[in-house]
């Protein structure tokens, strides 16, 4: 059965505009420490990549706050939920203490997908019971 759904779309440019503004501090607030490892080292190889990797993971957690209807509030917080992914690449969602606690106790189980353009970084979520 469906808990619920989720989607955001991000303007990449946002995310750079708030990089430039705030430099590491945005990616640590937004980031797990699992997620900020990737995202330096893609930004060091390639700075636009690390931009639209940041984007796809801001996505993604919006798109799962929807989906489980707390929005950004406790126990959801950016840094308790990681977007990690399978050897296959599929986007998998990781959720850490009192968030994952929560969401345990609801027997919930969550399904993300992102995409990104030059542009753009868009997720959908969907959340369901899983008993």
């Amino acid at each position: 059965m469906i808990y619920g759904i989720g989607t955001d779309i991000c303007d990449v440019r946002r995310i750079q505009a708030s990089l430039t503004r705030h430099g590491e501090r945005f990616p640590q607030k937004v980031l797990s420490d699992a997620e900020f490892a990737t995202w330096q080292a893609r930004s060091l190889r390639w700075p636009e990549r690390g931009v639209r990797y940041l984007a796809t993971r801001f996505s993604a957690k919006e798109a799962f706050s929807k989906a489980i209807g707390l929005g950004m509030s406790m126990p959801m917080t950016w840094r308790r939920c990681e977007i990690g992914n399978l050897p296959s690449g599929q986007p998998v969602i990781l959720l850490h203490g009192a968030l994952r606690d929560w969401f345990e106790a609801r027997h919930l189980r969550a399904h993300i997908t992102v995409t990104d353009e030059t542009d753009y970084a868009a997720s959908f979520c969907v959340v369901e019971v899983n008993r």
